[in-house]
């Protein structure tokens, strides 16, 4: 069964999910970067390559010819997707598919409109079942 990490309290939410990937990648572990608003994903995008000064954190958008071999892949659709491990949601839906992911890592800001669709999505996981771990980021 998929497992499910609610990253919630961030003040700045590209940020936080930016310093998630960083750790994954540092630790080897391939992420799929769910997205749906280009606004996200063109931040996300933009702060991967400014994040850490001194580090690089390789990744690309699915639609990429080198997505299959790059750990970090930013994306909008779930349809063609070239990894099942890991999956961060980024938007304010419950993924499609989501549970062919070994686990989902769903980050949630400050913002109420944000605050309140996760709160949904949490729901939507324990009714069916899903055990979701939380980690507070709004002392960070």
């Amino acid at each position: 069964m998929t497992q499910v990490f609610f990253y919630h309290g961030a003040s700045d939410k590209v940020a936080a999910a930016c310093a998630l990937l960083s750790g994954a990648y540092a630790k080897k572990k391939p992420v799929l970067v769910y997205a749906t608003d280009d606004s996200v994903a063109s931040n996300i995008d933009r702060s991967l390559w400014t994040h850490a000064a001194l580090s690089f954190v390789p990744h690309c958008r699915a639609g990429s010819a080198i997505a299959a071999e790059t750990p970090i892949v930013i994306t909008g659709n779930l349809e063609a997707i070239p990894q099942d491990e890991r999956l961060m949601n980024l938007s304010q839906e419950i993924p499609p598919g989501f549970s062919r992911f070994e686990s989902l890592i769903e980050v949630v800001g400050q913002d109420e409109d944000d605050r309140l669709a996760a709160r949904d999505r949490v729901k939507f996981y324990k009714d069916r079942g899903y055990e979701v771990r939380y980690f507070d980021l709004s002392d960070r």
